[in-house]
């Protein structure tokens, strides 16, 4: 059998930071990237990361996965159908190891590191994905200053669509939140907020059928009374899928949401098993932020590998 010292569940920015690190410290590293780059490809620009001025999503991601892979880090692009907790022997007694599964076999390693991150939930309605990141965003913190003085929409009735739009009122124009119910289900802080601000409209009992555009970009909206509803950007902010199942096959806690819980040096409530990034309870959920966990993430496995090797 060839023991790997850690394998890595997910290809985006804190799981492709976790392998690098992991392979500057020696460590046999095997990354799962199922969504090479992972959620930030799906991200028109980038100009939020320190030091990097403007990248495009996509070009970040493969250039995060680039740099991990030139450390010496391997990746199968290939998707994980099954975690299960193992034992394996090492240096004549038995310890603690994990068995993942993908369509290429099963791979054993004694650490592992969750970075399966989320996915944004979509409408699935008409012109969504033509025009994603031609004019509709998942990301208000990511592309707000795309719309600086423009009209833009959002649509959501909770807390993030509440602090999305306080978040792009900032930049924007005018901003006009869409609400399927006849009330928000956002904090009341978060909602008073919004009210407060001329910049912004709360439309209640109002739904979108489909995104309408030109060739280029998205023009506006059609909405299920039959109203067409113009605006330079849409924002859903409907909320997020965690992908946390793997973990919690492995008895990872979770919290309310789904997301890992982790500790500041990301790890979780079973020995060897680290996370990182969006799949993570983190609350600020950015790139920056993940990939400091998947740092974290690499440095612990490594520490926690040197006390198994050497008791």
């Amino acid at each position: 059998m060839n023991l790997l010292d850690i394998i890595i569940i997910g290809g985006g920015v804190s799981g492709a930071s976790s392998a690098m690190y992991a392979a500057r410290f020696n460590m046999k590293t095997l990354v799962f990237a199922e969504q090479p780059g992972g959620l930030i490809t799906t991200t028109h620009l980038v100009e939020n990361y320190p030091g990097i001025k403007s990248i495009s999503g996509p070009q970040m991601g493969m250039d995060f996965l680039q740099h991990a892979q030139d450390t010496g880090a391997e990746f199968k692009y290939e998707k994980v159908t099954d975690v299960k907790k193992a034992e394996v022997e090492l240096n004549g007694k038995k310890v603690p190891a994990f068995n993942v599964v993908s369509s290429s076999g099963t791979y054993t390693a004694l650490t592992l590191v969750i970075a399966t991150g989320t996915k944004h939930k979509h409408l699935h309605i008409e012109g969504e994905e033509k025009y994603k990141n031609k004019g509709v965003s998942y990301c208000a913190l990511c592309d707000a200053a795309f719309f600086k003085d423009k009209d833009v929409l959002v649509v959501g009735g909770g807390d993030t669509a509440a602090i999305d739009a306080n978040i792009l009122s900032k930049q924007c124009k005018t901003v006009k939140v869409l609400v399927r119910k006849d009330y928000m289900k956002a904090e009341p802080t978060n909602v008073d907020r919004l009210n407060n601000d001329p910049k912004v409209e709360i439309v209640f009992e109002t739904e979108v059928q489909e995104i309408l555009g030109d060739e280029e970009n998205m023009t506006g909206v059609l909405l299920k009374n039959g109203e067409e509803m113009k605006a330079d950007g849409l924002f859903v902010a409907i909320g997020w899928n965690t992908q946390s199942e793997l973990a919690q096959k492995l008895g990872v806690e979770l919290n309310a949401r789904n997301e890992v819980i982790i500790n500041r040096e990301a790890m979780t409530n079973v020995t060897g098993v680290f996370a990182a990034g969006d799949v993570t309870d983190a609350k600020f959920k950015q790139a920056i932020v993940g990939a400091a966990e998947g740092v974290y993430a690499s440095v612990e496995a490594f520490n926690y590998l040197e006390e198994l090797k050497n008791s």
